[in-house]
């Protein structure tokens, strides 16, 4: 009889190993935890990628066939197969398997595509837990679910829209506007929102307004400041007063408000001083602050820049390390709903920590304001029964986690407490005819702020002041007198948080997506970085005014808005997924996408859309910003001029741009000519700063010159022939330095793209800052080539930055290194970058495993070596073979796609 086959244990497949090792905890060894490592499939990112049998397929680059009910093409990527291969052993074996992805659209679609790629013949179940616990994950297993098949629709349907826009409407801005530019369904309408706030900045007028500033004491009191508010009964004009566009003051149906002038205010302050201020009104009235609500993730984004100034990756990453390993509930929702649980264990905190006189009578409900609010239904807080306190947590996690839980746990405790109380003051004085006024604030009952105070209130000048207990009629000594002047200023730019709250507020893409599309436009180079601001490049204006005149609806804030509401339907079930593919893509009583952007190809004008207008100059010539394929110049009539890379477009005014024009106008400036060759020495203002030329393209048969930059501390307008010739003639030898073998190898001295550096051989040194390749000795040369090469290749062994210990698993030695590109973590076998934000001093073992598994699940299979076997005489291959193989390599060279779609938020 036929031995009965051992049945297996329960399969659980999760996303990243960081998780599937807290599950594992909980679990135990009756269970088998395994990571997909992130989306396992997707559309073809390149033409390499598409399967042979679809290459002919004339829909196969796009990776959708819109004849077929808009069927995709899912590809497994490369370094994906053996996770998969490994997955598919491991299903063959599981007596059930368990899909435990997150629970939102993705994690949905993830598991879906789980299901269809390893094809189970055994029970497959789908577990949900928004919190990595015991008691959540023993919940899900008593009441597993099957997949929600609409929300896989709905995610699927987001999919396939991006792709259509990305791929679609991107090659139109490489026609019209530079190649490698993309457009995308959420990405092109987050930078519309940077592109029009920098318009806003360069309309925007200054106004000048002056006004007084008064100091006075009561007698026994301490004293307090008051600013003036009117002037013989007519209300003092403030900044809000101005129109921005303008900087006159703006209309009203009232009396208009003074507008002090500098000469005025200082009259005033010589009038009023030495006489004495009567009391005119104290007004108090009591006021209460509530909390804030617990945590989505776009107001965890928006706090954690304002407080921990974390953009919203580096928030992301420390909110997801704090999910998976069980510290916190999902972080992927806009619902601000706390579960029962999380509220007695709140509450008893409070209780126990700040006492019942902080501890409301019934907890406090907080609706959730964003539209459809799905997903996850729990907001962001602690993890468990009990909320463990950042203190005791302070060994376990690492600097950014630590910090972000912190907030988390702040927040989710006030958002329980009772109201602040306060009294709110006004007090106004008369000297003259001039009224002056000062606000204080006091607090009765702090309330939640003893766990979450507003940082904003801190310095807030009317915040937590207290002003005199004094009456109407009481007379005050005038202490001083100050007049001041005040500029409007413009709006500021937008930064990331600021950027979320406004896509939030507009109902524009997922919270969950907002951090990857703020690295998406930051890494296409239509927005940069000045502090925390973000700014525009003249590119992102070219695109914005392409896609505004001709493809409005596609960043319509409205559309936009529209489309996620569209997508709710599906996934809700109340929409057809394949209606809303072909109304988008064909249309429906309008026209589609693809009709659209037949009909406005041929309108498009790339002149018009690639020109930024800033004004006319004396003889009334327009002068304009132009996109052009390598960058944007400045044009005005005949004349161009680059504009130096990450010029702020409001900063690029029309008398600085004429101001470049005439420097550019005059043309390359000749410092005379190179007696060895008789050619011309320019000086010339490029895109990357200042060079020097040999020689004119028209006098050398159309060969490109010879250019040099300059070298730190030179000045194109002081710069000489011999300093030209010099930079010019370099790599210049410094001398010889005997090799092992006693030959005499040159040192040359050169100016690269990183700055100055010697040569001997292979081996390089850069010169350090304050010396030059002109000047430097021989002897200096030697001792720099002593000395270790702090980058590349060529360098002596890395520098160990943190010895973490022995890995818990393969038991080799863990250590952070600092490697060319920056600090890497490796077992010995495999490193792994640090992400960017993360530091390596505060990196743990558990963050440091995590980065080796993900590195080690991504890299390609090792070809294994077979023994070569011995042949009396190499065989002559057949033409016939020769040209199979030949055939083969052609097909394999394909060139590489740039998508343009939007990057998914999970990888």
């Amino acid at each position: 009889m036929a031995a009965k086959k051992k049945q297996g244990k329960p399969l659980v497949i999760v996303e990243s190993p960081a998780k599937a090792r807290t599950v594992g905890k909980f679990l135990g060894k009756d269970y088998v935890i395994e990571a997909s490592v992130g989306h396992i499939r997707d559309l073809p990112a390149n033409a390499a990628e598409i399967p042979a049998a679809f290459k002919k397929e004339k829909w196969a680059r796009l990776g959708i066939d819109i004849e077929n009910a808009f069927k995709p093409l899912y590809v497994v990527p490369k370094e994906k197969r053996d996770q998969i291969r490994k997955l598919k052993q491991l299903v063959k074996d599981a007596s059930v398997v368990y899909l435990a992805t997150d629970e939102d659209r993705e994690g949905e679609s993830i598991s879906w595509h789980l299901v269809q790629e390893l094809a189970p013949k055994g029970e497959t179940k789908r577990l949900v837990f928004h919190e990595i616990t015991k008691s959540a994950i023993e919940e899900s297993l008593r009441n597993p679910r099957s997949i929600n098949e609409h929300l896989v629709e709905a995610q699927e349907t987001r999919r396939l829209v991006d792709r259509l826009y990305g791929y679609l409407v991107s090659p139109l801005l490489w026609k019209k506007i530079r190649p490698r530019l993309s457009a995308g369904r959420v990405q092109s309408v987050a930078t519309r929102l940077v592109v029009e706030r920098e318009r806003e900045r360069m309309r925007f007028h200054t106004a000048e307004y002056w006004d007084l500033d008064g100091t006075f004491q009561g007698e026994g009191s301490e004293p307090f400041n008051a600013g003036l508010v009117a002037l013989g009964g007519q209300r003092v004009a403030t900044g809000r007063d101005f129109d921005p566009d303008t900087g006159q003051l703006k209309k009203s149906d009232g009396e208009a408000p003074i507008q002090l002038t500098e000469q005025q205010a200082k009259e005033l302050t010589e009038r009023l001083t030495g006489q004495t201020a009567e009391v005119k009104s104290l007004e108090q009235k009591p006021f209460t602050e509530r909390p804030s609500p617990p945590f989505t993730t776009s107001t965890l984004q928006q706090e954690a820049a304002r407080r921990l100034r974390y953009t919203a990756q580096r928030t992301m990453r420390a909110a997801q390390r704090l999910y998976e390993n069980g510290y916190i509930t999902y972080m992927r929702t806009d619902s601000t709903t706390l579960s029962d649980e999380a509220l007695t264990a709140s509450r008893a905190l409070i209780k126990e920590t700040y006492g019942a006189d902080y501890l409301p009578a019934a907890p406090r409900v907080y609706k959730t304001k964003v539209k459809n609010a799905q997903e996850a239904h729990e907001a962001i807080r602690p993890a468990g029964a009990t909320m463990r306190t950042p203190e005791s947590l302070a060994a376990e996690l690492g600097a950014d986690e630590r910090k972000l839980y912190e907030l988390i746990y702040r927040r989710t405790v006030a958002c329980q407490m009772l109201d602040a109380r306060g009294q709110r003051t006004t007090l106004q004085l008369e000297i003259d005819d001039a009224r002056f006024q000062a606000t204080g604030r006091t607090f009765e009952f702090q309330g939640f702020r003893l766990a979450y105070a507003q940082p904003t209130e801190e310095g807030d000048a009317s915040g937590d002041r207290i002003l005199p207990n004094v009456q109407p009629g009481d007379g005050l000594e005038v202490a001083s007198l100050e007049a001041q002047g005040h500029q409007t200023q413009p709006p500021a730019r937008l930064t990331e948080a600021s950027l979320i709250r406004e896509m939030e507020a507009r109902g524009i893409g997922r919270p969950s997506t907002y951090a990857s599309i703020i690295e998406t436009i930051l890494a296409r180079d239509y927005v940069f970085k000045k502090g925390s601001a973000l700014v525009p490049t003249f590119t992102a204006f070219a695109v914005v005014n392409l896609l505004d005149r001709f493809l409005n609806h596609l960043i319509d804030y409205a559309f936009t808005a529209r489309m996620e509401d569209d997508l709710d339907e599906i996934s809700n079930g109340r929409q057809d997924r394949l209606e809303y593919l072909r109304s988008f893509y064909s249309g429906n009583g309008r026209p589609g996408l693809k009709d659209t952007l037949d009909r406005v190809e041929k309108d498009i004008d790339p002149r018009e859309v690639c020109g930024i207008p800033l004004g006319n100059n004396e003889s009334g010539e327009l002068v304009e910003v132009r996109v052009g394929r390598y960058g944007p110049f400045l044009s005005c009539g005949e004349s161009r001029v680059s504009v130096p890379d990450q010029t702020a477009p409001d900063e690029l005014t029309l008398e600085k741009a004429i101001e470049l024009l005439i420097k550019g106008g005059d043309g390359p400036r000749s410092l005379g000519k190179d007696p060895k060759t008789d050619l011309e020495v320019f000086v010339k203002i490029g895109r990357f700063g200042p060079y020097f030329q040999l020689g004119d393209p028209d006098q050398l048969d159309g060969e490109k010159p010879k250019m040099a930059s300059l070298l730190a501390g030179m000045e194109p307008d002081t710069v000489t022939l011999e300093e030209g010739l010099a930079c010019l003639s370099m790599p210049r030898s410094v001398g010889t330095k005997k090799t092992e073998e006693g030959e005499d190898v040159d040192i040359l001295a050169a100016n690269g793209r990183f700055g100055p550096y010697i040569k001997w051989g292979k081996e390089t040194r850069s010169i350090p800052e304050g010396e030059s390749p002109l000047t430097i000795t021989l002897e200096r040369a030697v001792y720099l080539l002593s000395q270790p090469k702090a980058r590349g290749r060529q360098s002596r062994q890395p520098k160990v930055l943190v010895e973490l210990g022995e890995h818990p698993e393969t038991k080799e030695a863990v250590r952070i290194l600092d490697g060319r590109y920056g600090p890497y973590v490796t077992d010995g076998t495999t490193n792994a970058s640090l992400p960017r934000g993360e530091s390596a001093k505060d990196l743990t073992m558990e963050r440091a495993v995590d980065l080796l598994a993900e590195r080690a699940a991504r890299a390609p299979a090792k070809k294994k070596k077979t023994a070569k076997k011995a042949t009396a005489k190499k065989k002559t291959p057949s033409k016939k073979a020769g040209a199979k193989k030949a055939g083969a390599k052609k097909a394999g060279s394909t060139k590489k796609g740039a998508p343009g779609d939007e990057q998914t938020a999970k990888s």
